[in-house]
């Protein structure tokens, strides 16, 4: 029942989670695939890290006893320790890299961040007090993370690639009253009943909590969480009792777009603003190319010319409607190689995407930003760039703009959900069925990708034909 810094973490967030950790593991969940790529990460820049440090000691991670012996061992050695173990009375911390100073020891935390969080403060604090009351006398402490300014040239540099900052003092605010927030954690774990807890922000931050569906149960369908904007106004409702949107008073503060959601709630009717979709249909120009890229964004960049978490574009799919009332046409492009995508995406894309009509996009800032990123990085491109990017045109604003609602959105203008509301057609039959899917399963594949490539040619596919139908019920409405 050893309390680790991880189990630190989850108790600081929700006191539920951490019993179920120790007294019902069954009910956690497997990590989802975001998740397991978040750890992939963190081990791959511990490894660059490494290399910061010659001359380091590796502590097996295999078995936990041999882990904490050959730790007490390598103390003596006066050598930068990589993933020490420290356990003292039902206490337990792994750091990242022990480097020696003097009579004591810098402690140095590795994360994928770009930033210093208030969760890492947490993380290396109690680190710290594990340390400490082992006897270590730790002298800073410091935070390894991500400088998203670098650009990758040649072989990746971990001097550029991570940034060390001091984060020793916030690290000695946030140990300030640990050791009683540890007492009431074992208090909880040893407790024989299940902690109750209500749901909150604290549901998400600093991590999306993995017991959410079953702790937000209770929940009917259509229920506060479902109003458009931000969960706020939602946790003020639970707090009083009200769970569904259908049950919210009257003299309940709305702005004007959750005030047409909750009277399409209550009625069951569609809100249409003729007015506005006519305008938005009178302003596309035919042809009309309905276009949607497909990006991965790596934390350590995998091409020369690319930054941390830059969105590389490694595919897309383009409707072309010539004329109204004619058949689509498809294009697609999925880059199938080891290499740089970028290329091929931007001469593929320039060979299918004429140079009059109406670029249709969902969310234009998304695809706005990926073309402004391959006109620097191929500056012979700019032009035909700059001219796509004016002549764009986003489908999203019929629906963030609510001249459209169906109940049936549940409170959300994704294309996910708009499809199903005003066509009556979904991703469910598709194998790859998210943005961030296609990301992950493309990043695990890369360069072999040939087990999901209809996977995601299907999915990219839909996401333009998606707007097709979508733009022509809106024609039959108006």
């Amino acid at each position: 029942m050893l309390l680790s810094k991880s189990k630190y973490l989850v108790g600081l967030q929700c006191p539920r989670h951490l019993w179920i950790a120790f007294n019902d593991k069954e009910k956690l969940p497997e990590f989802d695939a975001a998740t397991q790529k978040r750890f992939d990460v963190g081990h791959d820049l511990e490894e660059y890290a490494k290399k910061l440090f010659p001359g380091g000691i590796d502590i097996p991670t295999e078995d936990f006893n041999e882990s904490l012996q050959l730790t007490q061992a390598s103390l003596k050695e006066e050598k930068p320790l990589f993933e020490p173990a420290f356990k003292i009375d039902d206490l337990y911390s792994r750091g990242d890299i022990f480097v020696p100073n003097g009579d004591g020891w810098d402690v140095i935390e590795i994360k994928s961040a770009t930033k210093v969080k208030d969760v890492n403060l947490h993380d290396v604090s109690f680190q710290k007090y594990v340390y400490e009351k082992c006897g270590l006398k730790i002298k800073k402490c410091y935070l390894m993370h991500i400088n998203n300014e670098y650009v990758r040239d040649g072989d990746i540099d971990p001097s550029k690639l991570l940034i060390k900052e001091d984060i020793t003092s916030q690290v000695d605010e946030y140990i300030i009253g640990i050791s009683e927030r540890i007492s009431k954690m074992k208090e909880i774990i040893s407790d024989p009943l299940l902690v109750e807890n209500s749901i909150g922000p604290h549901c998400s931050d600093p991590y999306d909590c993995p017991l959410v569906d079953d702790c937000w149960s209770f929940l009917p369908s259509g229920h506060v969480f479902q109003l458009y904007g931000s969960k706020k106004k939602g946790f003020s409702l639970v707090e009083d009792k009200i769970y569904a949107l259908k049950d919210i008073p009257d003299d309940f503060k709305l702005n004007d777009k959750q005030g047409i959601q909750i009277k399409c709630e209550k009625s069951g009717e569609i809100h249409v603003n003729k007015e506005a979709i006519k305008h938005f249909l009178g302003s596309l120009e035919y042809p009309l190319y309905y276009l949607d890229f497909e990006t991965i964004n790596p934390a350590i960049p995998m091409f020369d010319g690319s930054r941390p978490y830059q969105q590389i574009p490694f595919q897309f799919s383009l409707h072309v409607v010539k004329s109204e009332g004619a058949e689509a046409e498809h294009h697609e492009f999925l880059y199938s190689g080891s290499g740089d995508p970028r290329k091929e995406f931007a001469s593929s894309l320039r060979e299918v995407i004429g140079s009059k009509g109406s670029v249709v996009v969902y969310n234009q800032s998304f695809e706005i930003s990926r073309l402004k990123e391959l006109a620097l990085f191929f500056p012979s491109e700019k032009e035909w760039i700059s001219d796509v990017i004016s002549r764009m045109v986003d489908l999203l604003v019929v629906f963030r703009g609510f001249a459209y609602y169906n109940p049936k959105q549940e409170g959300s203008a994704s294309i996910k959900k708009v499809l199903p509301a005003i066509v009556g057609k979904d991703y469910s039959s598709l194998g790859i069925a998210e943005g961030m899917d296609a990301s992950l399963s493309y990043l695990e594949n890369f360069g072999k990708i040939d087990s999901i490539k209809r996977d995601l040619l299907e999915y990219c596919k839909l996401d333009t034909m998606a707007m097709v139908w979508i733009v022509e019920k809106l024609e039959e409405i108006v």
